[in-house]
C-alpha cells in the first residue's frame, strides 16, 4: 500500500526494462551482469525444487487450499522484492576487481547508519550474513540435493550402494561453475532456466490439457480448501501457514538474498532493477507454483483425498501427480529436478558466499574455503530424511527474512524518494527508451 500497488501500476515498465528497451548498448555503467542476466541468476535461485518439492509438500500437510494462499503471497511478495533489490543496488560496493558486492549486509549497515541507527544496522547486518550462509548451506543446498537424489534414486531405481554417485556428480559440477565466480554463474544459469522453465511448464500444460474437465473442480478446491473450517489445525490455519511458509521459500521475497544477485547488475538507475527484480515473485510463485499445485489437486482428484493416499510428500507427491496422466514423464521430470537443483545451489552458493566474505573479508583464499564447504554439504543433504532437510531450510530463511524485513520497513522513505526521481525521469524522457 505504501508504494501503491507498483507491482501491478509498473508491470509493463519493468518487462521493458529487462527485455533492453532502455538499455543503451554504449553504456559503461559499473556492474558485472545485464538486466537478464540479473533476473535469471535470481529466478535460479527462486524456480527450483521449491516450487516442485516445496508445493509438493504444502499440498500434503494443507491441501489444495495452500496454493491460494500462495498466489497472495506471490503478489504481495513483489513489492517487497522491489525494495530490497532497489536498495541493493544503492548501496552496493564495487570492488577494485570491478567485482560486485552487495545486498543487505550492506544497505542494512549503511542505509540505517544513514537514517540515524548505525548500531542498529550492523547489528542486522551481521545477523543476515550469518542467516544467508546457514540459508545457503541448508535450503539452497541440502534441500536441492536431498530432492535431486531422490528424485534420481526413485526415477531410475537406484540401489543404495550407487546413491554415492548422484551426490559427488552434483558436487564436482556445482563447484566447477562456482569456482569461476558471478560471470560463470550467470553465464550458465542464463541458459539454464529458460530451458528448464519452458519444459516444466510445457509438461504442466499437457497435465493441465489432458485433464481440462477436471481443472474447474480443481480450482473449487483451491478456493474452498483456503477457507476450509473442517478441523482449524489441518484446515484453513494448514493451509494458510503452509501456504505462507512454501510461497516465501519458493520465492525468498523479503528474505533479501535476490538482492545479492541484483546488486551486480549494470545500472546507475537503483530502482530500474527493483522494477526487473518484481517479475520474480510472479514468474515463480504466482505462474509455476500455480501450475504445479493444479497438477497435484488434479492428480488428488483422480487418485483419491489429500493427503495422498500413499503418504507422498515433497518431491515424490509431485513425480507421482505428473506420472498418473503419464508414466514416462517421471523421465523428463527427473530432469527437469535435476537442472532445478543445479542452478538453485549454484546462485545460493553465491549469495553465502557474499555473507561469508562480508563476516570473514575478501580473499581468494577465504573465498575457496567457502566453496570446497560448499560442496561437501551437498554430498550430506542427499544423505538425511527430507523433514529433518525442510526444518533446518525453513529455519534458516525465516531467520533471514526478521533481519531483512525489520531494515526495509526504516528504509522504505529512501526508496520511495528514488522511486519518484527515477518515474520523473521515465515521464520527463531524461530516462530514454532505445527499443
Amino acid at each position: 500500500m505504501y508504494f501503491g500497488f507498483l507491482q501491478f501500476r509498473k508491470f509493463k515498465l519493468a518487462i521493458d526494462i529487462v527485455s533492453g528497451r532502455y538499455t543503451d548498448p554504449s553504456s559503461k555503467h559499473e556492474g558485472e551482469i545485464s538486466h537478464f542476466q540479473a533476473l535469471a541468476t535470481a529466478l535460479s535461485g527462486t524456480v527450483g525444487l521449491g516450487n516442485i518439492a516445496g508445493v509438493g509438500a504444502a499440498l500434503a500437510i494443507g491441501g489444495p487450499g495452500a496454493t491460494f494462499w500462495m498466489i497472495i503471497v506471490g503478489f504481495l511478495g513483489m513489492a517487497s522484492k522491489f525494495v530490497e533489490c532497489t536498495l541493493g543496488v544503492k548501496y552496493r560496493t564495487v570492488l577494485p576487481s570491478g567485482a560486485i558486492s552487495g545486498g543487505p549486509m550492506y544497505y542494512l549497515s549503511r542505509g540505517l547508519a544513514e537514517r540515524g541507527f548505525p548500531l542498529l544496522g550492523k547489528f542486522l547486518a551481521v545477523g543476515f550474513a550469518i542467516m544467508v550462509i546457514l540459508g545457503a548451506l541448508g535450503g539452497g543446498n541440502i534441500f536441492q540435493g536431498n530432492q535431486a537424489h531422490a528424485m534420481i534414486v526413485q526415477t531410475f531405481g537406484l540401489s543404495d550402494g550407487l546413491g554415492w554417485a548422484t551426490r559427488w556428480v552434483l558436487a564436482a559440477f556445482v563447484f566447477s561453475v562456482i569456482v569461476g565466480g558471478m560471470p560463470s554463474i550467470s553465464s550458465v544459469t542464463s541458459k539454464l532456466v529458460p530451458i528448464m522453465a519452458v519444459m516444466y511448464v510445457g509438461m504442466s500444460l499437457i497435465v493441465i490439457a489432458m485433464n481440462f474437465d477436471q481443472v474447474g473442480p480443481a480450482f473449487a478446491a483451491i478456493f474452498n480448501g483456503a477457507f476450509s473450517a473442517e478441523c482449524v489445525a489441518g484446515g484453513f490455519v494448514g493451509a494458510l501457514i503452509q501456504g505462507l511458509k512454501r510461497a516465501t521459500f519458493s520465492n525468498e521475497a523479503g528474505v533479501g538474498s535476490a538482492s545479492i544477485t541484483h546488486s551486480a547488475v549494470k545500472t546507475d538507475e537503483p530502482v530500474t532493477e527493483g522494477l526487473v527484480s518484481l517479475l520474480e515473485p510472479f514468474i515463480d510463485t504466482v505462474v509455476i507454483c500455480t501450475m504445479t499445485a493444479l497438477v497435484i489437486t488434479i492428480g488428488g482428484l483422480n487418485a483419491g483425498p489429500f493427503p495422498h493416499p500413499d503418504g507422498l510428500t515433497g518431491v515424490n507427491l509431485t513425480a507421482a501427480s505428473f506420472q498418473s496422466t503419464f508414466d514416462w514423464f517421471r523421465y523428463p521430470l527427473a530432469l527437469a529436478v535435476l537442472m532445478f537443483a543445479i542452478s538453485t545451489m549454484i546462485s545460493w552458493s553465491y549469495y553465502g558466499l557474499k555473507g561469508w566474505t562480508y563476516l570473514f573479508g575478501e580473499g581468494h583464499i577465504n573465498e575457496l574455503i567457502y566453496k570446497l564447504m560448499f560442496c561437501v554439504f551437498i554430498v550430506i543433504g542427499c544423505s538425511i530424511g527430507f523433514s529433518a532437510v525442510i526444518d533446518f531450510s525453513d529455519a534458516a530463511i525465516f531467520a533471514m527474512g526478521i533481519f531483512n524485513i525489520v531494515g526495509l520497513y526504516f528504509l522504505m522513505p529512501v526508496v520511495k524518494k528514488e522511486l519518484n526521481k527515477f518515474l520523473d525521469k521515465v515521464e520527463s524522457g531524461e530516462f530514454k527508451r532505445y527499443g
